[in-house]
């Protein structure tokens, strides 16, 4: 109904009990936290999206469940893709190719489908070229630039 907000908030609360009452490896938690990653993809937090769906990747790999660590790995990487700072998106870049080559590495979707994981790499490539082009003109950067 729009009420993204309220939302997120209450999925927050929720995951704070349900972890308390259920510890927070349980599967109900997982799913809820993943709840909660979409919630603040919808909210347009990116940056908080994907770090929640990054972090389940790594544990549901952890936990040895491929396929439920690749469809959070799957999360990151459209969270990721919502960011555009370029030199933001490198950092996070770092982070969730990492996670997936790991999970790469392993027998399961992740493998399966390496050229996924490609993509992701080409596109640290186009970052790193756009941040060397906002390094290279101080113009881009500042913030009287345009008339701003």
């Amino acid at each position: 109904m729009g009420r993204i907000q309220e939302a997120a908030e209450m999925a927050e609360h929720t995951v704070a009990q349900a972890t308390a009452t259920l510890g927070p490896q349980h599967a109900e938690v997982l799913r809820l936290r993943e709840l909660t990653a979409y919630i603040a993809y919808l909210a347009g937090d990116a940056l908080r999206s994907f770090h929640l769906s990054l972090d389940l990747a790594a544990l549901r790999h952890r936990l040895r469940d491929p396929r439920a660590a690749y469809g959070n790995v799957q999360s990151a990487a459209a969270a990721w893709r919502a960011i555009r700072d370029p030199l933001q998106g490198l950092h996070l870049g770092r982070d969730l190719i990492a996670v997936w080559a790991e999970l790469a590495a392993d027998a399961g979707p992740a493998a399966d489908d390496a050229e996924q994981l490609e993509k992701a790499r080409t596109r640290m490539g186009r970052l790193a070229e756009r941040a060397r082009a906002l390094d290279a003109d101080p113009y881009v950067r500042s913030p009287h630039a345009h008339g701003q």
